[in-house]
C-alpha cells in the first residue's frame, strides 16, 4: 500500500517532516507597536521648521535662505536623523525592550537619540570625544542618557560597537545607517520640506543647496531627492578643517583619513563614512575653521540668531556662491541650514578666549563678509 493510500484513511503523515520554529512573542510585538506609535506621534506633533531669509541687497535679485533646524524639539537637524534611526532599528527588530541603544556621536545626534530612547523607555549611552561641549553632555543627561567620554575621537566607533556587544544592546551607528534610514524620495524629509516652502517664492527652485556633512546623510537625502524630482538644483557640501571628506571626494579615495578630530562639532569626520555618498553631490569646499566662526558671528549680526559652527561652515560657502552669482549677473536663490543653536557653544565659538587658545583669527574672514554685503565684491 502506498504512503498516499495509508494517509487517505487517517491523519496526514509527512514523509519528510517540516521544520517549524515559531518565535512569535506577543509581549514584544505589543511593545514594538507602542514604541513605533510613540516615535511616529512625535513626528505628527512637530510643525515644520522655518525657512528664514538672510538679508541681501535688493539690487542683487538673489535670495539666501536658512532652513532653521534648531527649532526641532531637541534643538537640531539631528532630530530628523534620530527619529529615522529609531524607526529603522525598531522595524528591523534590532531595538528591544530593556536593552540599551548606543551611539558614537559628537553630541547633537546623541541629544536627539537620548530623547527618543527616553520616549520609548530604553537606556541610552552616548560615546563621545571628551572635548564635546559641556552643554551637549548636560542635554544628553537631561533626557536620561549616559555619556561615555573617550580621549581619542577616532576610537568612538569601536567603543560604541564594544559596548553594544557587552550589553546586548543595539549600536545605532549613524555613520553607516543615516543615508538608508531616511526616505529620500519624500515623506516630509528635509528636501521635500525645502521645496514645499519655496513654492510661493520668486525663485522656487534654488540654484544651490548647501549642506555640510557629518554622517553625510543629509547631503545624500537632499541630492537624491533633487535627482529623483528632476530639479536643476546643484548640491554643495562644505567641509571643515581636520576632516577627510573633501580630500576623499576630490581624489576619489574611499580610504581617505584625517589624523585629528574636527573643531566644528557635528560635521567633518576622520574617515570616509559609509553614509557619505560622493557621487550624488556636485561640489565641495574646504572651509577654514576661522571662516566658519566668523560666519556664525555675522549671522547673529544679520538676523539676531546664534547658531553652531556647522551653520557657519554652510553659510560661508553659501555666501561665496552668492558672490559668484552677483559677479556673473545671475539671479536666483540659495539655501543652507541652521543646524543647531549657538547656546550650546558659548564657551567655544562665541568665546574670544577659546579662539585665542585655538590660534584662530576670525578678523579677516569677518571683514570679507562685511565688505561683500556692503559692496557686492568678495
Amino acid at each position: 500500500m502506498s504512503t498516499t493510500e495509508q494517509a487517505a484513511g487517517g491523519a496526514f503523515q509527512d514523509p519528510v517532516p517540516t521544520v517549524d520554529v515559531d518565535r512569535t512573542d506577543p509581549h514584544y510585538r505589543d511593545w514594538l507597536k507602542e514604541a513605533v506609535r510613540k516615535v511616529q506621534a512625535d513626528a505628527n506633533r512637530s510643525a515644520d521648521t522655518h525657512l528664514l531669509l538672510f538679508p541681501l541687497p535688493e539690487s542683487w535679485n538673489i535670495d539666501l535662505y536658512l532652513k532653521d533646524e534648531s527649532t526641532h524639539p531637541t534643538g537640531s537637524l539631528k532630530h530628523r536623523l534620530a527619529r529615522s534611526l529609531f524607526l529603522y532599528g525598531l522595524c528591523n527588530g534590532w531595538i528591544r525592550p530593556g536593552r540599551p541603544v548606543i551611539e558614537a556621536s559628537s553630541g547633537s545626534t546623541a541629544v536627539s537619540e537620548a530623547y527618543f530612547a527616553k520616549l520609548i523607555g530604553v537606556p541610552f549611552i552616548a560615546v563621545m570625544p571628551r572635548t564635546t561641549s559641556p552643554e551637549k553632555t548636560r542635554l544628553i543627561e537631561f533626557h536620561g542618557g549616559r555619556c561615555h567620554l573617550v580621549d581619542d575621537p577616532q576610537t568612538v566607533y569601536e567603543v560604541a560597537a564594544r559596548l553594544a556587544n557587552e550589553t546586548g544592546g543595539h549600536n545605532l551607528d549613524q555613520f553607516t545607517y543615516a543615508e538608508r534610514a531616511t526616505d529620500w524620495r519624500g515623506n516630509n524629509n528635509i528636501a521635500e520640506s525645502i521645496y514645499q516652502q519655496l513654492r510661493l517664492e520668486r525663485y522656487p527652485e534654488p540654484a544651490w543647496i548647501v549642506a555640510a556633512a557629518g554622517t553625510g546623510g543629509t547631503s545624500a537625502t537632499i541630492a537624491r531627492y533633487v535627482h529623483y524630482m528632476q530639479y536643476d538644483t546643484r548640491i554643495c557640501v562644505p567641509d571643515p578643517e581636520n576632516s577627510c571628506f573633501f580630500d576623499g571626494w576630490v581624489k576619489n579615495d574611499a580610504g581617505a583619513v584625517s589624523d585629528c578630530g574636527s573643531r566644528i562639532e557635528g560635521i567633518g569626520r576622520p574617515r570616509m563614512e559609509p553614509s557619505f555618498v560622493p557621487g550624488a553631490i556636485d561640489r565641495m569646499m574646504k572651509v577654514p575653521d576661522a571662516a566658519s566662526i566668523a560666519a556664525v558671528r555675522a549671522l547673529e549680526s544679520a538676523i539676531g540668531r546664534r547658531a553652531g559652527g556647522s551653520t557657519g561652515t554652510g553659510l560661508w560657502s553659501a555666501l561665496k556662491i552668492v558672490a559668484e552669482m552677483v559677479a556673473a549677473g545671475r539671479t536666483g536663490s540659495v539655501v543652507t541650514l541652521i543646524c543647531d543653536p549657538g547656546e550650546r557653544y558659548l564657551d567655544k565659538y562665541y568665546s574670544d578666549e577659546w579662539l585665542t587658545e585655538q590660534g584662530l583669527d576670525v578678523t579677516p574672514y569677518r571683514a570679507a563678509i562685511d565688505n561683500f554685503l556692503a559692496t557686492g565684491h568678495w
